[in-house]
Order: structure tokens, then sequence, then C-alpha cells
């Protein structure tokens, strides 16, 4: 079994922090051309000088905007001539509640979570069948690219203040199956992560200086741990790697066991 990108090219969104940077991180350290792609321009130029490697390159835009994911298309083509692997790590998490009749928050979600990257998907999904049809002599047990969503166990566990989110969570877990099946006869995988209890921008900003809710999400899960990014990124590997080449449309849980217990302690039904 064989986790080998080395010579890959790869665009990862949501890269200027967190579980994306972590992934982008982890790509350029097993050989792979990254482009790193996020609204934050400062920190992602910050963080590619940090990388200092010649195969990671940055792109500042809001993917939001159909020309921004033009753009980037044509700067990654540009830099490293082709795509293999598309990151969708690029996500916004605020609080929503069925009481609230404000419907901004889920329209921003929405746009942000689950309509970006359809619409990214579809992009670079276009420019990876246009490379395979440049092959002379492709081979048919292969995949010619693959798409990797970020999701959440949100879409499964349900919380009050989590509406939007969760919708969007469980919205992006069923495009990814959607896709998966849309893009199988051109040899495109597309699959999810969903995590949970690891260590995203989202989650160590809740947990600084609150010991309480740190020492309750130990709790809850299993592992009796909180993951760290690099684990995740690990995970990505794989789902982009040829030893998950029989794989597509599936959603694995990176969460230390959170979604197998029941919130509450007794055995009582």
């Amino acid at each position: 079994m064989s986790f080998e990108l080395k010579g890959k090219t790869a665009i990862v969104t949501g890269a200027a922090n967190g579980i994306g940077l972590a992934i982008a991180k982890h790509f350029a350290d097993i050989g792979v051309n990254v482009m790193m792609a996020d609204m934050d321009e400062d920190k992602l130029s910050q963080e590619v000088e940090e990388i200092g490697k010649d195969t990671v390159k940055c792109f500042a835009g809001d993917l939001r905007q159909k020309l921004t994911i033009a753009n980037l298309l044509s700067a990654t083509i540009d830099t490293f001539d082709r795509i293999d692997i598309l990151v969708n790590a690029s996500r916004q998490v605020l609080p929503s509640n069925a009481h609230d009749p404000k419907h901004d928050v889920f329209e921003t979600l929405f746009k942000q979570n689950v309509l970006a990257n359809l619409r990214l998907t579809q992009a670079i999904v276009k420019r990876m069948i246009q490379q395979e049809e440049d092959t002379e002599e492709p081979d048919l047990t292969k995949s010619i690219g693959t798409v990797v969503n970020l999701s959440s166990i949100a879409s499964e566990r349900t919380h009050p203040d989590l509406l939007a989110y969760s919708v969007c969570c469980a919205a992006l877990n069923q495009m990814t199956r959607s896709l998966a099946v849309s893009f199988a006869g051109d040899r495109i995988r597309v699959n999810a992560v969903a995590i949970g209890s690891a260590k995203s921008a989202n989650l160590e900003a809740a947990l600084l200086d609150n010991d309480q809710l740190r020492e309750e999400m130990i709790r809850v899960t299993p592992l009796h741990r909180i993951a760290e990014a690099r684990e995740v990124a690990e995970v990505v590997q794989f789902l982009a790697s040829e030893s998950s080449g029989f794989m597509t449309g599936q959603i694995l849980n990176v969460d230390g066991g959170r979604t197998l217990v029941d919130a509450i302690t007794t055995a009582v039904h």
C-alpha cells in the first residue's frame, strides 16, 4: 500500500491557518506541489515564506466569487502546469439557532461552505478531464484526479446553536456523494473527512483559556484526547492517494470516536 503523492499538484483552500494549513504543510513535506488559497493574503504570504519551498505558492482571494475561482485555476496552471488534487478545507463556523428569525447566517455559511466548494470543484474537475484527454496512454486502473472535502461531525451530532453550520455540513456530505457518482465515469474520486475533536482554527479559539470545555471534549471522546491537525492531514493524504483508489463518495469521521457514543452516560432509554 502506497500513500505516494510526490510530484502531484494540489490546491488547498482555507490554507492560511488551522487544518487547511496543516494539510498544505504536510503535502509540501511529502513532495507535493501546493497552491495555498485563502482570503488572508498577509497570513498566506507569511506561511509560504516560512515553508520556504519553491514547490509551494499562494493565491489570495474570495472563492465565493466566480472570477476568483477562474483566477486561482489559471494561477495554478501557470505555476505548476496541472492539477491533480483539490482539498476544499475552507470552512466558516458561525452560531445560529431556530429561534433567530434572521437568515443571513445560513446564507453566509451556505455560500462559503457549500456553494463555493461546488463551483471550485466543478472548475477543477473540468481541468482534470482536459489533462487526461492529452494523455497518450492512460492507465484506466488509476484515478485522474481526487477531491477531498473537509466536513464535520456536526452533520450528525445536533447542537441547537449550530443550526446553519450543521445543515451546511450535511449538505456538503451529500454533495460529496453526488459528485462522486457524477465524476466516477471520468475516474475522478470525491471523498470527505468529517472532523471532530481535532485542532482546527475554530476549536483552538474556542478552547483558549477554557479548560472546562477542553476537559468536557476530552471526556466525551472515547480516545480521551484532541487530535492534532497533522492527523487529519494524514487522512487527507490517504484519500488523495491511490491507496484509496477504490473509494469514492465516502465520509470518513476523524473524531476519536465521538459519533459512536451516547451523550447520556447512564444505560437507560
